[in-house]
């Protein structure tokens, strides 16, 4: 029975493995449009559909299984949150928050999944209504948005408004769940 264990766990490890390379590896070439075909560029082909000089830009999400759910993109074509030049990532939050603002008055969450877990090749940070249950002690207190420093490499972050200023939940590799969907 061991070695039938043994199997299966190889078997559920390898099927990790390459799930996660097709999730991660990228093709995408915005100056070869043939590349932006793949599902995981979809992302992309909207940021090239953007006016230049657009800097950040916004999607409804298209998942029939988030109906309240946005986008916020940079333009530009970064893979991770921590490659965006820091004016762009902070722009790129702000809008972001502005935006859930908007939509959801004060019970808003903006989330960025680590980019081993993404299905998308494109940077897009999740808005949506926050649901305070999920609330926990594993949070910096942040005045500003502007003040969220770039994530860690391999991490992701949730952020939503309390009274003076935002908690920042850092050092998850899935985040959006916070949301509703």
């Amino acid at each position: 029975m061991r070695p039938v264990r043994q199997l299966v766990f190889l078997a559920a490890l390898a099927a990790f493995f390459t799930l996660r390379a097709d999730i991660v590896t990228c093709h995408c070439d915005p100056t070869h449009p043939e590349t932006l075909q793949a599902r995981e560029c979809s992302l992309c082909r909207e940021a090239e559909k953007q006016a230049p000089g657009t800097e950040v830009f916004f999607l409804k999400d298209a998942n029939p299984s988030k109906p309240n759910r946005w986008l916020a993109l940079p333009r530009g074509h970064e893979r991770s949150m921590d490659s965006l030049p820091a004016d762009v990532r902070t722009r790129l939050l702000a809008e972001a928050a502005a935006k859930a603002k908007s939509l959801f008055g004060e019970k808003w969450a903006i989330a960025y999944n680590a980019p081993e877990v993404q299905t998308q090749c494109h940077v897009h940070v999740h808005i949506g209504r926050w649901m305070p249950q999920v609330e926990n002690d594993q949070f910096t207190m942040v005045k500003r948005v502007e003040d969220v420093p770039a994530p860690r490499q391999h991490e992701g972050f949730w952020l939503h408004p309390v009274d003076g200023g935002f908690h920042l939940h850092a050092g998850e590799l899935i985040t959006e769940t916070v949301l509703e969907r």
